[in-house]
């Protein structure tokens, strides 16, 4: 249990600098700057011991103008909630029950509209050990959703998880664009648990 909560801690480091996070865990609370949505959340139940540290948000907004603000030619929005799992054996039944959440919750939260470009849902699952059963099914995960024909930008769901009793990363064919960036956060750090 404590390598998962210094693993989970090491991840929230590594985003705090772009991204607002708000704590499930107990943990130091962060300072927000902007849109914060996750604030409204409250704190979900999940089985198997699982639970919710923390809920990592980005938003970027793009816009050019002619001359003066009010004469817009275009907007761009785009944003990412990371849902950051601490999990002790992620099993099938509870990573389909951790995908669902990640995904509605993403969506309720999401800013679906004019100007919006894309939206990112990305759990990371940092697990104790993890069934060949979830691993499998993580990698086959994808969601991808289009809103008014794309005229108002799209959704993707990244997924990853980390195995601390093997030291293994895994990543459904989305998320692997998270991998350099995970990677990166746990060099040289001893995974194994």
């Amino acid at each position: 249990m404590e390598n998962r909560k210094r693993a989970v801690e090491r991840l929230i480091s590594g985003y705090r600098r772009y991204y607002n996070i708000t704590r499930f865990d107990g943990g130091s609370p962060e300072e927000t700057k902007g849109l914060v949505e996750a604030a409204r959340l409250e704190k979900p139940e999940f089985s198997g011991d699982a639970q919710l540290s923390a809920v990592c948000e980005y938003y970027e907004q793009l816009e050019k103008y002619f001359f003066f603000h009010s004469a817009k030619l275009w907007a761009t929005a785009q944003e990412e909630f990371l849902f950051i799992f601490n999990v002790p054996h992620l099993t099938l039944p509870l990573f389909e029950e951790l995908r669902d959440y990640a995904l509605n919750t993403g969506m309720d939260l999401a800013h679906i509209g004019p100007g919006h470009m894309y939206t990112y849902i990305s759990p990371i699952f940092v697990c104790g050990t993890m069934d060949e059963d979830a691993r499998k099914a993580l990698r086959k995960c994808k969601y991808y959703k289009t809103f008014r024909f794309s005229f108002h930008g799209w959704m993707e769901y990244h997924a990853g998880a980390l195995d601390l009793s093997s030291g293994r990363f895994d990543f459904n064919s989305a998320g692997k664009c998270m991998e350099k960036g995970l990677k990166k956060v746990f060099e040289n750090y001893q995974l194994l648990a």
